[in-house]
């Protein structure tokens, strides 16, 4: 058992034996490596995903926001204060890194970094909760015994062992991220294929498109082997003979992820948590290799660690103070039991926190639930009614606010509603009633309401701790329904699109069919609905299998009638773009005859921009010739970025990452100045702003989000 698990069971016989296991002297060496790895990714981190660099944006002084603390009574500082928050947090990130003012630098860091997270829920996700509870354990372990400048300060810690609990609750951590990743994958959704279907598309996956059907590579490879990879993960990692498999299949998996989504440092990080499971003196072997030459700047590769106050030892080395139980060992052994058992109840801690609870538990960041559920929202709307007059208004979905996560979370919805209630009196509506129909797919399901649109949100009880009475409830009754969408997707041409609609009784959608939609019907899946065609003032009455097609420039009104909820579908083409479609088609066949010399007949004027080269910029007077000459340069542009050289990709990269780390720091500059000495004229501050706002040459502030759209139908 020893030599399989590092203890034997007379370890684990008594308080007193468990107390000597947990502070058993162990090398500091990969700790030590850990730490610096870990604030390195931190100090990136704070720049991109925690905002440094857009801090303007989103904590603009004076600008109307809606805001989404965990605490309502947290409140943003001003803006030049929040820029200073987090130089706090930079530079106690940085003092990680190096190991310098160890214990203050850790403290500077985690307090500015959970102040910043309980700042805004609609930023949670799981690896930002796990950035914050691993600077916290840091905060308790001795992680400048090795490779700090704590150790050149002070020499009776250099190179000095740390307790053994320092590394099982950071394995353990770890461990938990995985295999309770894995139980939740357990859903039927996920085993189903459900979750995240649309990964099986990207070219990450194209390896195994040559052996297997794509949906076959998305049952087996996307959700199959994600399950897999994260039940096992933490048992591969902890065990010598499975080590080495483990790494290469959770560096791959890691290296995937970051490229399939944007998730920061997180796919590092965890990459960098891989060497603890390691024994812990492999840096000595490692850095043992490097020139001699190298050894002043590289860690130790000395094999003997000299002696802590912080370990407990069975005989008492030389130069040991002593070797007796302390206090501080009891409580180290205490606090690494006690935060285990927390971590593992946490994620299923919902049944306390039952207000947070909507058709998933909790609120998405701590329950280790990642990539468990998809949503696509297909309709979204907010009535406003204004208490005395009773006039009805309509509100722009996300006005004041900077996030869409709201539209899932019934805390975030009661937030949100009592935000407007106090801004709309700005704009002469007093004592409104706010009442919001959102309709949202989760995991390929019909679309449904997920929230009761008849009940005003501003005047709703809400309670963290009971269950949320405005939630409707997710009709997974019609969840089989998910075979037969890609039946009736299937039989449908390239043109036709579809959308599946689910509702209750007693309830209605109202719909506004656009005029480019010149060809839509509803068909009726299951229950029994009431059309209502609003202009005309005429009701039709569907059943199952029945089918009603409804104008286009109109709105109407689709009842459900049934005692039990209903399902229909929408069958649509979009006419406006399948006549440009035609129109792209026709021109480029014209386009290439006019190029290899096949084209006899002479152009008429409007298209005559098409003899034009590639890269000449023409003023075309036809609309549609405009657009499909724009519409090719796009295509040409995503073709040359997609064939990039891995230079051309690198210094591509590197440029647009300085460019924002750039804007980070200088705007702080701006802050502490004006904290410092108040703030200059406006004139300068203008320029300042704008010097630090400067793109890389040649680069178009909005290139990115246009060779998004390949189609080149956005101006639609």
């Amino acid at each position: 058992m020893e030599q399989i698990f590092g203890f034997s069971k007379e370890d684990l016989s008594s308080w007193r034996n468990l107390v000597l296991l947990l502070n058993r002297p162990t090398d500091p060496a990969a700790l030590g490596i850990f730490r610096c790895l870990f604030g390195l990714l931190m100090t990136i981190d704070i720049t991109q995903e925690r905002g440094l660099s857009h801090l303007d944006y989103k904590y603009l002084d004076g600008a109307p926001v809606c805001r989404f603390p965990l605490f309502n009574f947290l409140q943003p500082l001003p803006m030049d204060w929040m820029y200073l928050v987090y130089v706090v947090m930079f530079l106690g990130a940085v003092g990680i890194m190096f190991g310098c003012f160890y214990r203050l630098s850790c403290l500077m860091f985690i307090s500015t970094y959970w102040y910043i997270f309980f700042l805004d829920k609609t930023a949670w996700n799981n690896h930002s909760y796990l950035y914050g509870l691993i600077g916290f354990q840091l905060a308790l372990m001795d992680g400048n015994r090795y490779w700090s400048l704590d150790g050149l300060r002070r020499p009776s810690i250099r190179n000095a062992h740390v307790p053994l609990w320092n590394y099982t609750v950071l394995r353990t951590q770890i461990f938990i991220v995985y295999f309770i990743a894995g139980i939740k994958k357990l859903d039927a959704d996920w085993v189903e294929g459900y979750s995240m279907s649309y990964l099986a598309h990207h070219w990450l996956f194209d390896p195994f498109k040559v052996i297997l059907p794509v949906e076959l590579v998305n049952l087996l490879v996307v959700h199959g082997g994600g399950l897999i990879l994260d039940l096992t993960a933490g048992y591969l990692l902890f065990f010598d003979v499975t080590r080495p498999y483990a790494f290469f299949f959770v560096t791959y998996f890691h290296c995937m992820n970051s490229q399939l989504f944007s998730i920061g440092m997180f796919s590092y990080t965890m990459l960098a948590t891989s060497p603890l499971f390691c024994y812990p003196d492999w840096p000595r072997w490692f850095f043992g290799h490097f020139p001699s030459f190298l050894r002043e700047v590289l860690p130790f590769t000395s094999p003997d660690p000299q002696p802590s106050t912080s370990c407990v030892y069975k005989e008492s080395p030389p130069a040991a103070k002593s070797s007796k139980l302390r206090l501080k060992h009891k409580l180290g052994a205490v606090f690494t039991i006690i935060y285990i058992m927390e971590q593992f109840f946490m994620p299923y801690s919902h049944f306390i926190t039952q207000g947070y609870n909507n058709w998933t538990n909790g609120l998405y960041g701590y329950s280790w639930d990642m990539m468990v559920h998809s949503r696509s929202h297909q309709h979204v709307k907010i009535t406003y009614k204004d208490g005395k007059t009773g006039d009805v208004g309509y509100l722009n979905p996300g006005v004041f606010t900077q996030s869409r996560r709201w539209k899932d979370h019934g805390d975030m919805l009661k937030q949100y509603a009592t935000c407007l209630s106090q801004l709309l009196p700005r704009y002469n509506i007093t004592e409104p009633e706010i009442y919001f129909d959102i309709w949202v797919s989760i995991n390929e399901r019909f679309q449904q309401r997920i929230f009761d649109p008849r009940v005003d949100i501003v005047e709703a009880d809400w309670s963290p701790f009971q269950p949320n009475s405005w939630l409707m409830p997710l009709l997974v009754d019609f969840s089989p329904w998910r075979t037969k969408f890609q039946e009736i997707e299937g039989s449908l041409d390239n043109q036709t699109e579809i959308v599946f609609i689910a509702d209750f009784p007693g309830l209605h959608l109202e719909n506004f069919v656009s005029e480019d939609l010149g060809n839509t019907s509803i068909q009726v899946l299951q229950g029994k609905v009431n059309v209502e065609i609003v202009e005309e003032k005429k009701n039709y009455t569907l059943e199952k299998g029945e089918k009603l097609k409804v104008p286009a420039g109109a709105y109407h009104k689709v009842y459900t009638v049934s005692e039990d909820p209903s399902c229909y579908m929408y069958i649509y083409v979009n006419t406006t773009e399948a006549v440009l479609q035609e129109n792209f088609t026709k021109l480029f066949e014209l386009q290439e005859r006019v190029r290899n010399g096949t084209e006899t007949e002479p152009l008429p004027p409007e298209l005559q921009p098409l003899m034009s080269g590639e890269d000449e910029e023409v003023n075309a007077t036809d609309p549609i010739v405009m657009l499909f000459l724009k519409r090719q340069r796009r295509i040409k542009e995503v073709k040359k970025r997609r064939e990039a050289g891995v230079l051309e990709r690198l210094e591509r990269f590197a440029v647009k990452k300085y460019y924002t780390i750039r804007r980070g720091f200088l705007m702080t500059a701006i802050a502490l100045r004006n904290l410092a000495v108040g703030l200059p004229p406006v004139e300068q501050l203008t320029r300042e702003v704008s010097f630090a706002n400067m793109k890389a040459p040649q680069a178009d502030g909005s290139q990115d989000e246009r060779l998004k759209d390949e189609v080149g139908h956005g101006e639609l």
